[in-house]
């Protein structure tokens, strides 16, 4: 079997840069965005292969090449692995190392699928093409299009595979195909952000940031209302129509009643957030939700105080898919009537 271009077998893609590389972030303007964000922007979280294969096929090569970019030891030293899922089941994991171009190989199980595989997102892997071993691969059929935009949290931090992330455990139950715009040390409500998300094509999207507004970038409860309310206007500007999701922070026990240096405590920062979608909705915005995230994590789901682990990914995921799934009920029943 002749190898064959990725680009149809990709999801979770965002954009294609002029290397052919999946990114995060839009080459045209990338330079509009803060730099953290450009950086996390280059690494492609979320995306995957997707495929079918024909009966008889025993494997699937994939060619690629990856080097570890820079960052945190305890990131860096993760299991890095190519992990083929069929469903909910994660079927087999092969380890590879960082390479110029190398090719690995792995089995299938037997069946049609549809598959995924899952590359190691920290080697910031491009997949320069596949191919059957014993049979034939398709794309599989296409999923409804998700784009989720948060912080680390979002971006599936201390989370122990790719697949793990909530992101990527909702996308399964739900049957969505999740665009992780997920960006480690940024998402502050950054407008040219939201400029990039209204570009996209999207059928439905989920907003998770917050938590960076108490720290990195400290607001008050005064500037982040009216950021919210700026960012989900500009969103609105490309996706009038389009369900959105806003899911408040995460628990964060060191800052919940502490002031930052503007006197916000991430409480306040969480109530503002809150009262700017309500206030939305009630000016009009039938397609926004809010999800409320003070709740969903306890203290022991949490690695560092910040990132949840395994579990508490799991946990996020359940509560965004269960409002997802609300939101779109609500949305059937209000065609039903028109």
């Amino acid at each position: 079997m002749t190898w064959q271009d990725p680009v149809p077998f990709l999801r979770g893609t965002a954009w294609v840069d002029e290397h052919g590389r999946a990114v995060r972030a839009d080459p045209v303007n990338v330079a509009r965005l803060p730099w953290e964000t450009a950086q996390r922007a280059a690494l492609p979280i979320g995306v995957r292969l997707e495929f079918t294969a024909s009966p008889g096929t025993r494997a699937v090569e994939i060619r690629y090449r990856a080097t570890v970019p820079d960052g945190p030891v305890e990131l860096r030293e993760l299991a890095h692995c190519f992990a083929l899922w069929e469903g909910d089941t994660c079927l087999h994991e092969a380890f590879t190392e960082p390479a110029e171009e190398a090719t690995v190989t792995v089995p299938l199980p037997g069946g049609t699928g549809p598959f995924t595989v899952h590359p190691p997102e920290s080697q910031a892997p491009a997949i320069l093409a596949l191919r059957a071993v014993g049979g034939a691969l398709s794309p599989a059929p296409p999923r409804p299009r998700w784009l989720v935009h948060g912080d680390s949290i979002t971006e599936g931090w201390w989370s122990t595979r790719p697949a793990h992330s909530w992101p990527a455990v909702a996308g399964r139950a739900l049957g969505m195909d999740p665009v992780n715009l997920g960006y480690a040390g940024s998402a502050r409500g950054e407008l040219s952000t939201a400029q990039q998300l209204a570009a996209l094509p999207a059928d439905f999207l989920t907003l998770a940031f917050g938590t960076n507004c108490w720290s990195g970038v400290p607001h008050s409860a005064p500037l982040l209302y009216e950021t919210t309310r700026a960012f989900i206007t500009l969103v609105r500007r490309g996706h009038p129509d389009t369900p959105l999701l806003l899911l408040s922070p995460l628990l964060r026990p060191e800052a919940e009643s502490t002031a930052n240096p503007l006197g916000a405590t991430l409480a306040d920062l969480r109530t503002a957030m809150e009262e700017a979608v309500r206030d939305l909705v009630a000016a009009g915005d039938e397609r926004l939700a809010l999800l409320p995230g003070r709740g969903l994590l306890e203290p022991g789901h949490l690695v560092d105080g910040l990132h949840p682990d395994d579990a508490g990914h799991a946990r996020v995921a359940a509560a965004v898919a269960a409002a997802v799934r609300h939101e779109a009920a609500l949305s059937s029943r209000a065609l039903s009537r028109t």
